[in-house]
């Protein structure tokens, strides 16, 4: 009787086990490659770090003012980002500002290197549109906490899985508008441009690219926002930063210490979010 308003147990299977066993065995077995993986990526999240704390800060400030007039025009908006930069400084979340932008950075560089040729690849092949669209359907769904598990059974605690977390999910909105920018460029532009005695990689390297660029870049847009979307997330695991700062004061139910790195979180946000913005329609106007 109770079968049939509850699913019976003999007809239910552990599959959550049998994947459990898999990775761990997968970590076991390849433990030297990931060791040197996991070596590779602390030291270039470490070097970017390096790089941003050797620059004065009010060398950042001033660097961040002339690339909010750049792209705005407006002396106003840049002194405004430079300002909010100031006001992280002067909250005493400098240091850990620069670990988050860190992470973040190295997150995006990975994500554009990996996302751009995986873009092209679905725009020019059916076939490989077929396979890889349903995983990034899959990647675009899955909640962000279920990268962390796979992270951490790979790499422990720390920098790599929050690293490995974020490209996940981050890198998803790169390879959708890197093949939406492409396969959406006119194609008269495109025969013509065969029709010159251009090849097909001479048609998408000097045609089509160029034309994507706008789309391309509100795909390099996304991935920022959701890799700095993953911040507090990641903390979880370990990665430092503004993250850790918000998890160890919700821990101990401390709101005006959560709220600050929140603000920062925000602030950093918005400041990338602008300037890729200003960018992209810089872009658009000159074409």
């Amino acid at each position: 009787m109770n079968n049939i308003f509850s699913f019976p147990q003999s007809l239910q299977f552990k599959i959550g086990t049998v994947i459990d066993d898999v990775v761990k065995q997968f970590s076991r077995d390849y433990k030297e490659i990931l060791d040197a993986i996991r070596s590779v990526a602390i030291e270039g999240v470490q070097g970017i770090n390096w790089l941003l704390t050797s620059i004065p800060w009010f060398i950042l400030i001033l660097l961040v003012i002339f690339l909010g007039y750049k792209v705005s025009k407006k002396i106003k908006v840049g002194l405004l980002y430079g300002a909010l930069l100031f006001f992280i400084g002067s909250a005493g979340m400098w240091e850990h500002m620069i670990e988050t932008v860190s992470i973040v950075t190295a997150a995006v560089i990975i994500s554009l290197v990996l996302g751009f040729p995986l873009g092209i690849l679905i725009a020019m092949s059916k076939r490989a549109e077929s396979i890889i669209r349903p995983i990034l359907d899959l990647m675009q769904t899955m909640p962000a906490f279920v990268y962390l598990v796979p992270a951490v059974m790979l790499f422990n605690l720390g920098i790599m899985p929050a690293l490995l977390a974020t490209i996940i999910y981050s890198i998803v909105p790169m390879i959708r508008l890197t093949s939406h920018g492409i396969m959406y460029v006119d194609k008269e532009v495109k025969e013509a441009a065969i029709a010159f005695g251009s090849t097909k990689i001479q048609a998408l390297i000097k045609v089509q690219i160029p034309q994507a660029i706008p789309t391309i870049m509100t795909g390099v847009n996304q991935t920022i926002m959701m890799a700095m979307s993953m911040v507090v997330t990641c903390a979880i695991i370990g990665a430092e930063g503004l993250g850790l700062d918000i998890l160890i004061a919700t821990n101990r139910v401390e709101m005006g210490k959560a709220l600050l790195p929140g603000i920062a979180i925000v602030i950093i946000a918005i400041i990338f979010d602008r300037l890729t913005q200003g960018f992209i329609k810089k872009k658009e106007v000159s074409d």
